[in-house]
């Protein structure tokens, strides 16, 4: 492992030399590049540099006692710097996991009212403003592409773009049937109903990028559906693609351009084709499945909202937070973190079984 740290903190050091150099800037998109790479190696690069001062702060300590002046001191520093130690070496080897290549994209989520009729689509309207609300509070945008609405002001379907840094890190994870317990409000009888509504979360990719043949899809224009009045779209600005080897379909109607409705209706395209792929690898990698916490397979329960207890449990790892408003508001750092760090234990202990 040290030698492989100490290889990372050369890479590291080699390109802050070149990005000190002004030629670096000639070309700017290798100087992004460069600069990119060189984010992602400090956090490791800077826990390797604590963990080696750590080490000789442990020499320190070590000769100190047998100075019998020094050696009550001496044997707290040691003690301290023993646990610091191992925090360390913990923190290291988190940090040296594979990421996934996927984690610093935008994201495509799609939420569909599941089992439970309106009450079923009330909840995918509150699950869309849990998640925007939460983009919000992380300095992310939040762009729609396509929502079908009911008449009660609920969400048949509906899916959007958040774009920012990491976001599909950080929800990654949310890929599953989301279920609610709670009195409808078309429910006169006061009777506690059980409903669903599916999320799935994809990350952003380019046509280009997954090399999405032009000649396998065909687009077709439509005239917008509105909310009335003014909000009618009067042009056929609506896109509609078809991924004919396939038979998938994506709608994008947000957009007054046409030619952004068929931009973002391609990148749905891809991006969902590219998740198909992705689900097919790990598919063949059995291990890489159970190193996961959540599989992130639509028809996997991963999570219920309880309004009578005012609880939310995640199913995949047994947590249960009292605090559903919170949550439902845009509050979702305490689950998140809590799953990713189940995640990387898991991860942690297979590569240390396999080794």
């Amino acid at each position: 492992m040290l030698d492989k740290l100490k290889n990372i903190e050369k890479r590291y050091e080699e390109i802050g030399l070149r990005l000190s150099q002004p030629e670096a800037y000639a070309d700017m998109t290798a100087c992004a590049r460069l600069q990119k790479e060189r984010s992602q190696l400090e956090p490791l690069v800077e826990t390797f540099r604590a963990y080696e001062t750590c080490l000789r702060d442990l020499e320190g300590a070590k000769a100190l006692l047998s100075d019998p002046e020094c050696r009550e001191l001496a044997q707290e520093e040691l003690e301290e710097n023993k646990r610091k130690k191992e925090q360390l070496e913990h923190d290291l080897k988190i940090l040296l996991l594979s990421k996934d290549p996927n984690d610093e994209r935008n994201v495509i989520v799609e939420i569909r009212a599941g089992v439970g009729g309106e009450e079923s689509a009330l909840f995918a309207g509150n699950l869309y403003r849990m998640y925007s609300m939460y983009a919000a509070a992380r300095g992310w945008k939040t762009e729609i592409a396509n929502l079908s609405e009911t008449e009660l002001g609920g969400i048949r379907e509906i899916s959007f773009v958040i774009e920012g840094e990491g976001a599909y890190s950080r929800l990654k994870f949310e890929s599953g049937v989301h279920r609610v317990q709670r009195v409808p409000e078309t429910e006169a009888g006061g009777r506690i109903h059980t409903s669903t509504a599916t999320v799935a979360v994809l990350p952003e990719v380019d046509p280009v990028e997954f090399h999405l043949d032009l000649k396998d899809v065909q687009i077709d224009t439509f005239r917008s559906s509105g909310a009335g009045g003014q909000k009618v779209n009067k042009t056929s600005s609506a896109i509609r693609v078809t991924h004919l080897p396939t038979g998938m379909v994506v709608e994008c109607q947000d957009e007054r351009s046409q030619y952004k409705n068929k931009d973002r209706a391609l990148s749905i395209l891809a991006s969902r084709l590219y998740d198909i792929e992705r689900q097919k690898q790990a598919d063949s990698i059995a291990s890489e499945r159970r190193s996961q916490v959540g599989t992130g397979m639509r028809n996997e329960r991963i999570r219920t909202y309880n309004f009578p207890q005012g609880r939310v449990t995640d199913h995949r790892i047994g947590l249960t937070l009292y605090k559903i408003d919170q949550i439902l508001n845009g509050d979702l750092d305490e689950l998140i973190d809590a799953i990713v760090t189940a995640d990387q234990a898991q991860r942690l202990q297979n590569t240390e079984m396999s080794v």
